[in-house]
């Protein structure tokens, strides 16, 4: 889509995925998930091309030239044969990604495997990486999949990573040069030797993504000696059930200014009775944060999709109390689908809008779309909401 204006966005290509799998079930088929990076920032790569990581179903993931966004070229698929795929990231700076796969043999569906892709052309594999009990040949019961990590390259070295989605989360500070350059075979201590720290969280707290908001300017704290600035996570769960026939899950902040003793400071939701979202159809519940770090927002205003409660924008410059300063619920149209509960001559089924994702770009435009087929939108802050952010920074 070419979103110059975004007022009228403009098809330019599709690209297939995979296709549906019959009775895979899930998120099979499509490509779910894409990240791009410019040549002229990647090091090894033609400085006059734009390049695009995206997974191929849950299978594969491929590397695709879209220098010409209406042409796009598939340059090589770095790596197939996966029993699952999900949310990648990569570092536009250095070219390391970090694949979020099912590589064979592994206990897990999902882990990751990291690669060096600054020449997009050359992939290099660097290693394979999960919690211990994820491994090959590990015993006992198997921590659950890893749903998305955010990389704060060499300036800040560290990963977050965040495991379980819905339920029986596990939040996962990583030394980013220890995991690039430490023992590679994962073996259980190889695997520890990278973690900063790791919080298991109970059984109805999920941990879908992991967004760093890092050198948090405290107001509040001002005047004190120590504490003026701070770290901190939000962890955001993923809903998973209709119609909350589930714990619900929200955004849950925790400070980690010192980072070996993590603390939860806060928790935020979508109030139910505003919109009777229990009984508006599909999932209500937190799936996903943006996960941009443009200046306009980074460390002010915090996106958050939440099903059929649409976006909701969070005022973080105090994580210890988030307040939310605006939403937008899209409407429904003849092409959303209904969502159902129950089986048989019990079930009953609803059209509801789901917010799946959301994210920013750098001139401050919000984009989500739906997974129950309503589409795309793209919004932009208006009223009091907007002087939150730091549109000086601003693209133009």
């Amino acid at each position: 889509m070419d979103v110059t204006d975004p007022k009228r966005p403009k098809f330019l290509a599709h690209i297939p995925g995979e296709g549906k799998i019959p009775g895979a079930g899930g998120e099979t088929g499509g490509a779910s998930m894409v990240r791009a990076c410019s040549g002229a920032e990647l090091p090894h790569a033609d400085k006059n091309k734009f390049y695009m990581l995206r997974s191929f179903g849950n299978t594969a993931h491929e590397m695709w030239d879209v220098t010409d966004p209406a042409k796009p070229v598939r340059l090589n698929v770095i790596v197939s044969g996966l029993d699952d795929t999900h949310k990648s990231w990569w570092e536009c700076d250095t070219g390391i990604a970090y694949l979020v796969s099912g590589a064979p043999n592994w206990r897990t569906k999902r882990m990751a495997q990291i690669y060096d892709l600054s020449d997009p052309a050359h992939p290099v594999f660097i290693r394979n990486f999960g919690l211990p009990g994820q491994q090959p040949g590990a015993r006992g019961q198997t921590p659950g999949g890893l749903h998305g990590p955010i990389s704060t390259g060499p300036k800040g070295n560290r990963v977050y990573f965040a495991y379980d989605n819905s339920r029986d989360g596990i939040l996962e500070i990583v030394d980013r040069e220890k995991l690039l350059n430490g023992p590679k075979e994962p073996t259980e201590e190889n695997l520890r030797y990278p973690m900063i720290a790791r919080v298991d969280l109970p059984v109805d707290v999920g941990a879908h993504t992991a967004f760093p908001l890092l050198h948090v300017p405290m107001t509040e704290f001002a005047k004190q000696r120590d504490g003026k600035v701070k770290d901190f996570i939000a962890l955001v769960g993923e809903t998973v059930a209709n119609e909350c026939q589930e714990s619900r899950q929200m955004v849950r902040f925790f400070d980690i200014t010192n980072e070996t003793k993590p603390v939860g400071v806060s928790t935020w939701t979508v109030p139910e009775e505003s919109g009777n979202f229990c009984e508006a159809g599909g999932r209500f519940g937190a799936h996903a944060s943006n996960e941009s770090m443009t200046p306009v927002y980074y460390n002010r205003i915090l996106f958050i999709s939440f099903f059929n409660a649409g976006v909701r924008a969070l005022d973080v410059r105090n994580p210890f109390n988030p307040k939310e300063i605006a939403y937008y619920i899209p409407a429904i149209t003849d092409k959303t689908d209904q969502r159902c509960v129950g089986r048989g001559a019990e079930q009953h089924c609803k059209v509801a809008i789901q917010t799946n994702n959301v994210e920013v770009d750098d001139r401050g435009y919000i984009y989500a779309v739906d997974r129950a087929n309503t589409g795309m939108v793209i919004l932009s802050l208006t009223g009091p909401a907007r002087q939150v952010a730091d549109f000086s920074k601003a693209e133009r």
